[in-house]
């Protein structure tokens, strides 16, 4: 695993812990030799887990948009900065970038791009590993609702089985790297009504 894609709050969160792990994040993967591609801001934990990838001599790479370079929201010190028009060009980017994805705690934005993601890992677009550290359990109540999905006929169990979990960024690196993707939707067993 050459290089991970974090994705993750333009926030601090209200918890302690939140910014602690994302200062394990980077130190983890700077020491681990991962290159941190990320959405390129400075504030809240993006810039957190930015910041001490850097501090550890990790790679950085930051994909941004311009209306937020315009806002004066860009990193200033990292490895690389793509900036990119627009949303969709920034997730394409930081896809083709990245060897596997994987949410800290955020909001809408965060879970958007990790949704992204899984659903492009279950289409075939690629066979990268998708997960969520799940920090103080804060991704409980989501991942109950995605084996809700399955429950109500809604996703293969094969996709949901695929989301790697941890509590541990260690753990989660560990899952990554013996991922295996399942077989892409529409195969016979998808089409049946």
């Amino acid at each position: 695993m050459k290089s991970i894609a974090i994705f993750c709050g333009s926030k601090a969160g209200n918890q302690a812990i939140f910014i602690h792990t994302a200062q394990c994040v980077g130190q983890v993967l700077a020491k681990k030799g991962i290159t941190l591609v990320y959405g390129g801001g400075r504030s809240g934990l993006m810039g957190t887990v930015a910041d001490s990838a850097l501090q550890a001599g990790g790679r950085v790479i930051g994909v941004i948009p311009t209306a937020l370079v315009d806002k004066e929201l860009a990193h200033p010190n990292l490895t690389e900065l793509h900036v990119v028009r627009n949303m969709h060009e920034r997730k394409t980017k930081m896809s083709e970038l990245a060897d596997g994805f994987i949410a800290l705690p955020g909001g809408a934005g965060t879970l958007e791009e990790i949704f992204e993601q899984w659903t492009w890992a279950q289409l075939g677009i690629h066979a990268k590993p998708c997960g969520f550290l799940n920090v103080n359990g804060f991704y409980d109540p989501l991942l109950q609702m995605i084996q809700r999905t399955v429950d109500t006929g809604f996703t293969q169990s094969r996709f949901a089985d695929a989301l790697q979990v941890s509590d541990q960024i260690e753990g989660l690196v560990e899952k990554f790297e013996l991922y295996h993707s399942p077989e892409p939707k529409w195969g016979v067993s998808d089409v049946t009504p």
